[in-house]
This record gives structure tokens, sequence and C-alpha cells, in this order.
């Protein structure tokens, strides 16, 4: 009952968000570059922190609510500032020492709740850091098609609640609440003409979730193989910086050279086919990182090298519709 009525609530809360968007102009106005062709609403991921708002409400009023693992107040004040800087970013830009200062210091906030300065030596901490900002950077340089962040965060939240069954290094609502806003947000995202876009806002909310559900789980387990389950994102995203660094390209300027921005555009694939295929492949390999986990511990490297090994041979076809 609980989970129809959050539903309910993100529901409506999306389209009082599309009223105010609308009468503010918060929109998205296609360019050269864009995946679309048409005025849509952006800042509709604002949805992924509302969600985190009503379980920041749940878990400290509602006593049947078990404390999560991660400090919800840590994690909700980095995901709020976080958010802020990012919904003021699909407003009005901000020069990128701005967001990233916000993105170290929201990330600190969770690395303090999880208590990772005193319990990791400083060489690992650094790499977590660099993992973090990693992933949100990744998402939101991914986010350029209609339902694939909406589509592929949910099939890294199923492969974690799946996973947490077992370990159980989550409170399940943690990552249940998520869930329920990604099915929300594809309401409206994922069509041929989207109602709205996620924006930053969303994309960065949305993987701050992911990426803090993953460091519970590593370190609930001690292993770093969970880092497959953003395997594809991974591929695509370290391999399309490697191609516009050839190109003498700045990395941080918008492109179409992501493969499936070649898939939608050059190939002139359907936003939903593309965004489907990328969620079903991370299924797919959450799937296999689960079993051999379970079965097979011992080759779970060679599990990840081999799947990573067949992704970059994917993302190589790429070069053959550019040809």
């Amino acid at each position: 009952m609980i989970y129809a009525i959050i539903t309910i609530i993100l529901f409506v809360c999306e389209l009082v968000y599309f009223k105010i968007a609308d009468k503010y102009n918060i929109i998205d106005k296609p360019n050269t570059r864009s995946s679309h062709n048409y005025i849509t609403i952006r800042g509709g991921g604002i949805v992924f922190w509302l969600a985190a708002l009503l379980y920041f409400i749940i878990a400290l009023t509602v006593s049947s609510v078990p404390i999560p693992t991660v400090p919800i107040v840590s994690f909700f004040s980095g995901l709020t500032m976080l958010s802020i800087v990012s919904f003021w970013d699909d407003i009005k830009s901000l020069p990128n020492k701005i967001r990233i200062i916000i993105h170290f210091l929201s990330i600190s906030l969770v690395f303090y709740g999880l208590n990772l300065y005193s319990t990791l030596p400083w060489y690992l901490i650094l790499i977590a850091y660099i993992f973090f900002v990693g992933i949100l950077n990744a998402y939101n340089f991914m986010d350029g098609i209609n339902g694939i962040t909406g589509l592929y965060s949910l099939a890294i939240l199923i492969s974690l609640q799946y996973i947490n069954r077992k370990y159980l290094f989550t409170e399940p609502d943690f990552i249940n609440f998520a869930i329920i806003a990604c099915i929300v947000f594809l309401f409206f995202n994922f069509r041929k003409k989207a109602k709205c876009f996620a924006g930053d806002i969303g994309s960065m909310a949305i993987s701050f979730w992911i990426v803090t559900s993953l460091l519970q789980l590593m370190l609930k387990t001690n292993s770093i193989i969970w880092i497959m389950f953003l395997a594809v994102y991974g591929v695509d995203t370290v391999f399309t910086i490697l191609h516009r660094l050839c190109l003498k390209q700045n990395i941080f300027k918008p492109h179409r050279l992501h493969f499936y921005q070649i898939l939608a555009n050059e190939k002139h694939l359907s936003h939903q086919l593309v965004s489907f295929l990328y969620a079903a492949i991370q299924l797919l390999i959450g799937g296999v990182i689960i079993a051999v986990h379970f079965k097979f511990p011992q080759f779970e490297s060679v599990a990840a090298i081999a799947i990573s090994l067949i992704l970059v041979l994917v993302y190589l076809v790429k070069f053959k519709f550019l040809s």
C-alpha cells in the first residue's frame, strides 16, 4: 500500500512540476548536437530528489522503517546539495569549477556517513572519489535519448535489490523508492515524444543514489566486482572519451559520438529500442555477475574481463557505422 501511495504522490508532483516548468520556461531547445527535434520540459528528473525526500521523511519519522545502513542525513544532504546545483545548471549554465566543487562536497558527505575516512587508507579513498565523480559525469554524458537514463537505472536497481536479499547491505526501501521514481519518470520520458527530459538534476540524482548503493554493497562484500553493474555505460563513456581525445575535441562539449547516439542518429533506430537494448544488456550482465559470484566466485575476475572485452568489441562496431 505504501508503494502505491508513494507512486501517486510522485506522479502528482511531476505533473505539478510540469506546470511550473512551463510557466517559467524551463525547457530544452534542440540544437545540431541534440538527438531530438522538439521543445521539451527539462528537469523532469526532479522526481528522483522528491523520492529521496519521501524516503528521508519516512525513515526518520515512521518507527516501522529500520534505520538504513547509510546514514540517511548524510546521503540526503549530499543528494540535495547536488540536486540544487544541477537544477540551477539546467536553468542557467554554471562554471565547471562550481559543479565539481559541489560534486566533491556531496560525495564527501556520503563517505563520512559510511565511515570511509576512518576505515580505508587514503589511496583507496582517492580511488573512491575518482569512481564516484566518474560515474556521476558518465551518467550525465549518457543522458541523451528518451528512456535511457530511466531504463538503465532500473536495470541496475533491480540487480542491486536482488543481491540485497542475500547480503542486506542496505534497507530495502532505500532501493525500492529509487525504483518507483524510475517507473514514474519513465511514464513521462519513455515515449517517442517525451513529455520531459531528466536534465542534470535527474541524471546526477539517480547516479548519486546508485553509486551510494554500490559503495554499500562493496563495503559489505569487500569486493569491487559489483562495478560491473555499470559496465555498459562504463565502456561507452571511457571509449568515447578516448575517441574524442584522438580527434582533439573538448570532451566537456556536447557531441554525438556515443554509441547510443550513433544508433539513434546515424542508424535511425528508435530511442525506445536503443534505450531498451542498453538496459537489457546491462540487466543480463548483472545476472551473469550475480550467478558467477555465487556459483563460481573464483572466476569473478575472468568473467569481468570477458564481459568487458565483449562490450569493447561491440563498441568498435560504431566505427563501421561512421565510415
